[in-house]
């Protein structure tokens, strides 16, 4: 009897200390913050209303999340298109060095910009007990494989019609980092192929030709391409299903693994043409079929919201809003004429353009108990910088081959900033490595002539924005944007010096490969 109590106490305290070690286990997972990341495409800086009291379109939950956290003034996407800056978020690197980095994709088009082996976001977060699920748009390449294993290269619906949809893609999201993934390729509704892909396989493969006479017809309306559509994909309907993709997720997480943070990458279609607001949104704007669907993305990000607040995790969720470029060409001509709402207000330059309406992006990080709420930010700010932000929240040391241009965000989270967190800042505009910028204090460099992108001189749209340039002989741009936001004087040949500073230290950070200095330590909030 002696001996069986004996042993009933020894066994207690083996299940006692297996209970203790498991509480604590459980206790340091929870010690690392959830993380949601929302990405617009195509969204300006002018199109929030926070960000521009002037918008014609209201935007109550982006309002909610700068009034909860911090608005930053002058964040950047890497890039004034979506392929390269989707590429520098998801790696911390600029995208114009590696190869083609300078390139969009469009249909099946790919490889992967993102080496095999190469540390990602997912993947850092993921290694640190992360769960991680990609929905939406990933646009970063992938490689589809015809009936003989085969990649597919090329563009066009005959490149579609190549492919043996029976095959795994390669190179998509769950090959750089995440667990889970549910979206398209490129442009859910502009491009050759229309239909979802889960993990690495497309369930429902497409079948015939898009009918077009069926969609809407304005003039926001006229980006969709002639490609092969799936049965069951919605084109109105995009953004509608991926948010029930996310909120699926967010569900089954907090059920399934309530004592895991996880890593949610919301990668939206809206704001990019065609602008194919759902029925239920059609219509609830004075600001024609863009503003719906802008109205339409900003009640996306609200629902999200309620989400994370019905599941109890809101306090201990990071939410970051931003966009992958300035507001498109179209958009922005029809918008201005047609309903006095400007998507670049107060930049010069739309989508493309190496002047700050083609990269100003709006950045919105709410994170409760940490981030003061009601606070503005005018940091120097880039979304590479996304990586280093999460590698500090964590505690994780980046390796020197990883994240080269990314910078902790955290001083400036946490208000804790006595000087400028980033040395300069580069940029890319539509051209890649050859319409690059830097930009250093209130300095900007713009190393090539004309925007970098659009061309104001000979389309008809655009013409009324076009500026003469002050130094016409100059092979560059320079601007000051404390005395001209505007970047309306060139004054290359005014200061060949800051010229020279900023050439020299552009060509510098092209060679060495980065930006951010060696053994870069976190710190950890």
């Amino acid at each position: 009897m002696k001996a069986t109590a004996v042993h009933f106490a020894r066994m207690s305290l083996i299940l006692l200390s297996v209970f203790v070690s498991l509480r604590e286990s459980l206790a340091a997972e929870q010690q690392h913050p959830n993380i949601l990341l929302i990405l617009a495409d195509d969204l300006g800086y002018g199109d929030v209303r926070c960000y521009n009291d002037q918008s014609k379109v209201a935007t109550p939950n982006l309002d909610r999340l700068a009034r909860e956290g911090m608005r930053f003034t002058d964040a950047h996407s890497p890039c004034t298109v979506c392929t390269p800056t989707r590429y520098s978020l998801m790696t911390g690197q600029m995208a114009f060095r590696v190869p083609n980095g300078g390139t969009v994709f469009t249909g099946v088009g790919g490889p992967s910009l993102i080496a095999p082996g190469r540390l990602t976001l997912p993947s850092l977060l993921r290694e640190s007990g992360y769960a991680t699920a990609c929905v939406g748009k990933w646009h970063v390449g992938m490689t589809f494989v015809d009936k003989d294993g085969q990649p597919v290269r090329g563009n066009g619906v005959e490149a579609v019609r190549r492919v043996d949809f029976s095959q795994r893609i390669d190179g998509g999201p769950v090959d750089h980092g995440f667990e889970r993934f549910f979206g398209t390729a490129c442009c859910p509704t502009t491009d050759w192929l229309y239909a979802f892909i889960e993990n690495d396989r497309v369930p429902v493969p497409p079948t015939d030709l898009i009918d077009k006479s069926k969609l809407p017809k304005h003039p926001y309306a006229n980006d969709c391409r002639h490609g092969l559509i799936a049965p069951d994909f919605p084109m109105e309907e995009v953004d509608l299903v991926f948010l029930n993709k996310s909120r699926e997720f967010l569900e089954q997480h907090v059920r399934h693994s309530p004592n895991k943070p996880f890593f949610l990458f919301h990668s939206a279609q809206a704001v990019h043409l065609p602008s194919f607001a759902a029925p239920l949104f059609q219509g609830k704007t004075k600001a024609g079929p863009h503003g719906d669907f802008i109205h339409q993305l900003d009640w996306i990000v609200g629902e999200l919201l309620a989400t994370l607040e019905k599941l109890g995790v809101a306090d201990n969720t990071i939410v970051l809003f931003s966009s992958d470029n300035g507001p498109e060409t179209t958009s922005v001509i029809h918008m201005r004429a047609d309903f006095g709402h400007d998507g670049a207000r107060p930049w010069r330059g739309i989508k493309r353009d190496s002047w700050e309406g083609g990269h100003r992006v709006p950045f919105l990080v709410r994170w409760p108990g940490k981030v003061k709420a009601g606070t503005t930010s005018s940091q120097l700010a880039s979304l590479t910088d996304v990586m280093a932000t999460a590698a500090a929240i964590i505690g994780a040391k980046l390796p020197d081959n990883a994240a080269e241009d990314s910078f902790s965000l955290i001083p400036a989270l946490l208000e804790d900033a006595r000087a400028p967190i980033r040395p300069y800042l580069l940029q890319q505009a539509f051209g890649g490595s050859r319409t690059l910028s830097i930009r250093r204090g209130d300095w900007k460099y713009i190393d090539h002539t004309g925007s970098g992108g659009n061309r104001y001189d000979n389309h008809a749209g655009l013409k009324p924005f076009h500026l003469p340039d002050t130094a016409p002989d100059a092979p560059g741009q320079l601007y000051n944007l404390a005395t001209d936001p505007g970047e309306k004087t060139n004054l290359y040949g005014a200061r060949p010096d800051v010229v020279a500073e900023l050439k020299v230290l552009l060509e510098q950070s092209k060679i060495s490969g980065r930006s951010r200095p060696h053994q870069l330590q976190p710190a950890a909030p």
